[in-house]
């Protein structure tokens, strides 16, 4: 424990990252993370550092994925379907053949931020598939947002939508969404407090097990008439489920047992109650469902003085915006008996949609981070790869792969992420500076490119990092990826391989201080990079193997607003224009789909949803399809061209309103015709599907 338990800095304050989310979400989402000093002081080189270094074009780039296929279960139809043994093709799992596609759109124009509307492209209708507060089984209460109670919300549809499945079963007439809550916006949902006032300790309480039961995962039941026709959710249905902050969580891999997650609650170190931050997520080739648990930290009052607790909460704190850490002691890292509580938290859940008394399970193997989410590809040895991403400033790229082999049987599948090996990744290139250095002026052969290594952690299931046992390498993931010289990002957000060509592609939502703060380089050529990008990885020795090679596809930006917008060489003025990347999609034809978050407050639009072709002549073309209401942000994008629909979770639409003055009334809009005095309906997040007309 020497390395964790000397692990203290001293950390200088720094501003508020611009262009994210209005201040009220930057507390209740991330606990203002970008306002608080950084938790990564290591002096591992950034990657504009590494890439403006030693960048050069290299022949490798292009090759394919060694003949490698990922297996998306949420078009392969049931569960219970065996898992094809042809990994080289698409092995007969009813996936739609590359290049057929059913979604023929004309662009959307950009939708300003002030105004509150869903758009869709012209020939597509819209309607919303489940609202917060729907009523999931034969007892459940119908929503009403002035007669909130914990027991109610326990059996509704949860708040904040983010990651989004929708499973058909083999019928295609019936399914299961699975969707994650990440957070709640207590401001709208909640009557506000007067000025100089104090909630009396019983309804702090009482708000706060609302929020508690509004949180984790809600699997549904979903039918409808046939392929392409809008879902209906089923109130009752056999497979309904909700998972929330108390639901009981089964610790697997190395980790679990060990000292570092030992609680006065569970002295086994081995059951975790709740899920917390749930964002970006996956779905296996088995069937089950993959949770990233993110934004953990802003959840309990930190001792940033415990082992390792200042690489994830840099300042120690007293009180939280839930108020759980005043009547529940787990959430109170300086009590003795839950220091080791936030240890417990950070992990990839692992859920089975398919069975609502199964356990779910929090995989410590996958290592200990604000994950995003995790995107899994079945090598060609078989063995599964997943990926994922650290969002926050200056963390890390990762990678999980199994130590056992996919086959045929489901449950010998669902193990398959209790063992196995982490890496993290290092940019690295072999050419002099690039003469862009510091010009701000795009590379004079338009690429921008290098070479990376996947660096082990642990190597058969033992840690490879000197200095760290095991455990302490998944549960303090950062340190050690600190330790072996990772890379530092720019926030990795969605990791998604794609799975008709096996390249990998990274979502990085934005840096604005580029070009101050941070030098310029090859892979970052724009001051202020307030925009975001999205890079473009090749595994050069599989997907299972430790090298591989790089591109930026996109520099983002509004082209008639920004100077040094890159669309992988396709004409600037002919894009939408696009901000702040963050969850990936592909569709059936292989083009890449991205959800944005925060393109209000950067060029001034409402969020959306971009199609981007990733070959031929059209390759770099972004084209928006939809945009979010006001204030939301585009989360959990499901996209089935095959039968001409696509799917999204519309997340925290009106963030900035207040209960008594709210500033959306999306999706049910007024209680009645609007007269002077009428109070709008508050806005719900929600999954929203859209279908040809």
């Amino acid at each position: 424990m020497t390395i964790i338990e000397n692990f203290r800095r001293s950390l200088p304050m720094v501003e508020h990252a611009r262009g994210k989310r209005l201040a009220v979400t930057c507390e209740l989402k991330c606990a203002n993370a970008c306002m608080k000093p950084d938790c990564n002081t290591s002096s591992n080189p950034t990657f504009r550092e590494i890439a403006g270094a030693a960048l050069s074009r290299r022949a490798v780039l292009g090759l394919g994925a060694a003949g490698a296929v990922a297996l998306t279960f949420s078009q392969a139809g049931s569960a219970g379907r065996a898992v094809a043994a042809d990994y080289e093709g698409l092995g007969g799992l009813g996936l739609p053949k590359p290049g057929w596609s059913k979604l023929p759109f004309e662009p959307i124009k950009p939708v300003p931020a002030n105004i509150d509307q869903f758009v869709v492209p012209g020939g597509y209708n819209w309607m919303p598939l489940i609202r917060w507060g729907d009523p999931l089984f034969a007892d459940a209460p119908a929503f009403d947002i002035a007669a909130q109670t914990p027991e109610a919300q326990a059996r509704q549809f949860g708040y904040n939508s983010d990651y989004l499945e929708i499973i058909p079963d083999k019928s295609l007439k019936t399914g299961v969404l699975v969707n994650n809550h990440e957070y709640v916006n207590a401001n709208i949902m909640f009557p506000s407090v007067p000025a100089g006032q104090v909630l009396p300790p019983e309804e702090v309480r009482r708000r706060g097990d609302i929020a508690k039961m509004a949180q984790g995962l809600s699997v549904v039941e979903i039918s409808r008439s046939g392929s392409g026709t809008p879902w209906s959710y089923v109130q009752g249905g056999r497979r309904n489920r909700r998972i929330t902050v108390e639901t009981v969580f089964e610790l697997t891999g190395p980790a679990a047992g060990s000292a570092l997650v030992k609680t006065a609650d569970d002295p086994e170190g081995r059951w975790v109650r709740g899920t917390l931050g749930n964002c970006a997520g996956g779905t296996t080739p088995w069937g089950t469902i993959l949770s990233g648990e993110e934004n953990f930290d802003g959840y309990f009052a930190w001792n940033a003085e415990a082992p390792g607790h200042a690489r994830y909460s840099s300042t120690s704190t007293t009180s939280t915006s839930t108020g759980w850490e005043t009547y529940d002691p787990r959430f109170n890292a300086h009590d003795a008996g839950y220091v080791n509580e936030p240890n417990r938290f950070g992990y990839i859940v692992e859920i089975d949609p398919y069975d609502p008394d199964s356990v779910p399970k929090k995989h410590t193997a996958m290592g200990r981070m604000k994950h995003e989410g995790a995107n899994v590809y079945v090598s060609k040895d078989r063995r599964v790869v997943a990926y994922m991403g650290d969002d926050q400033r200056n963390d890390y790229l990762y990678k999980f792969v199994s130590k056992n082999k996919i086959s045929a049987s489901r449950a010998k599948n669902m193990t398959l992420l209790s063992e196995g090996d982490l890496y993290v990744a290092k940019f690295s290139g072999d050419s002099p500076a690039n003469e862009i250095l510091g010009t701000g002026q795009l590379p004079s052969d338009g690429q921008f490119d290098g070479t990376g290594q996947w660096v082990p952690l642990t190597k058969n299931g033992k840690s490879v990092v000197p200095g760290f046992t095991t455990e302490e390498v998944l549960v303090f993931t950062r340190l050690a990826a600190d330790a072996v010289g990772a890379t530092k990002m720019d926030r990795p957000e969605d990791v998604q391989p794609n799975p008709w060509t096996g390249k990998v592609y990274v979502a990085l939502t934005n840096n604005s201080e580029r070009g101050t703060k941070s030098p310029l380089d090859e892979a970052n050529p724009v001051t202020g990079n307030r925009y975001g990008h999205v890079i473009e990885l090749t595994e050069t020795a599989g997907h299972a193997g430790t090298s591989f090679a790089w591109n930026i596809l996109l520099l983002c930006g509004d082209p008639a607003q920004v100077a040094n917008t890159y669309f992988a060489g396709f004409p600037a003025d002919m894009v939408s224009p696009i901000s702040c990347p963050d969850n990936l999609a592909f569709d059936a034809a292989g083009n890449l789909w991205i959800a944005t978050d925060g393109a209000p407050s950067t060029i001034g639009y409402n969020d959306g949803l971009f199609k981007v072709p990733l070959t031929g002549d059209d390759r770099g073309h972004v084209q928006q399809f939809l945009a979010v209401p006001r204030q939301a942000e585009t989360c959990g994008p499901v996209i089935h061209d095959w039968e001409g629909m696509v799917f999204v979770a519309v997340q925290h639409p009106g963030e900035g309103g207040t209960y008594e003055l709210q500033t959306s009334v999306f999706p049910d809009g007024y209680k009645s015709a609007p007269v002077p005095g009428d109070v709008p309906t508050a806005p719900r997040p929600s999954v929203v599907q859209v279908y040809r007309a």
